[in-house]
């Protein structure tokens, strides 16, 4: 009895404080969104300073490559829209959004993230619901293999339980889409598309300045893709030497799709109707039909 009578003041000063840490972490929670309010109500944001300062941000090379995505879908049309990077610099320059990115569901086979925008001076929130499942797709069957798939190649890519690495990478992936989507429906988009076209004109300049630093600069970037110089070369019909400032656009537009995760290179290879087959062959076949 003693025993016991010892040991249950214990239980309940644990119980107590578990209570008193969540308490704590909901008034922390609730002071911060009030003080977000609070600073977006007195400093509310200008659209014509936002404006001005994402065009000059877009006419930076480096970024410019980056703020738009381009794919085929076939039949000679194409599907365009802004990237991550774009509306990422978009909400940051705006100022008095607010990011929420709360896990709602995790179990071993998969975890939900909720993805929330809100736009403080409106009291608009979009939000989604994210599912990251806890495995990828390898060529190497190392690991815990869960089951398997021929790709577009012919090729075996197996289905393994994604390490924690992995998942993060994954997880940041889908989120970052989640919150560009989301921030589409809030920001302008007059604004946006205007900073496309600057975005546009910005990286044909800096190819046709120096196209062969632009040009290697591309293929290096395809290639952390998994993406082969031959197959581009196959893709295009030429060498990439002889890439015409639009055609480099278009690849940079396409890299940026495939990085988003709006396609992969078998659907836009797929879609332009082209085999990927290297430029040596094309060459032989046009020998022999001649």
């Amino acid at each position: 009895m003693d025993a016991i009578e010892r040991h249950q003041p214990t239980q309940i000063v644990g119980t107590a404080n578990g209570e008193t840490s969540a308490i704590a972490v909901a008034a922390t929670a609730k002071a911060t969104v009030e003080a977000r309010y609070l600073v977006a109500l007195h400093r509310p944001r200008d659209w014509d300073e936002v404006r001005q300062r994402l065009l000059k941000e877009c006419k930076r090379p480096r970024f410019a490559e980056a703020a738009r995505w381009r794919r085929p879908v076939g039949g000679g049309q194409v599907k365009e829209g802004a990237s991550i990077r774009l509306v990422e610099a978009a909400l940051r320059i705006s100022g008095n959004f607010d990011i929420q990115t709360p896990t709602v569901y995790d179990d071993v086979e998969k975890r939900i993230v909720r993805v929330a925008v809100t736009d403080l001076e409106s009291n608009t929130t979009q939000s989604t619901d994210v599912t990251v499942l806890k495995v990828v797709e390898r060529r190497d069957p190392s690991g815990e293999v869960l089951g398997s798939r021929m790709n577009a190649q012919g090729q075996a890519v197996y289905l393994v339980m994604a390490s924690e690495d992995a998942l993060a990478l994954k997880q940041g992936a889908l989120v970052s889409k989640a919150m560009r989507n989301c921030g589409l429906r809030l920001l302008p988009a007059d604004i946006l598309d205007e900073a496309m076209e600057i975005c546009a004109a910005t990286s044909r300049d800096a190819a046709a300045k120096d196209p062969d630093a632009s040009r290697k600069r591309l293929v290096d970037a395809f290639g952390e893709l998994g993406v082969k110089a031959a197959e581009l070369k196959a893709y295009l019909g030429h060498d990439l030497d002889s890439c015409s400032p639009a055609e480099m656009d278009s690849l940079r537009a396409t890299y940026s799709a495939i990085r988003d995760g709006e396609t992969n290179w078998a659907a836009v290879v797929e879609a332009k109707g082209a085999q990927a087959e290297p430029v040596e062959s094309k060459a032989k076949a046009a020998i022999r039909a001649k």
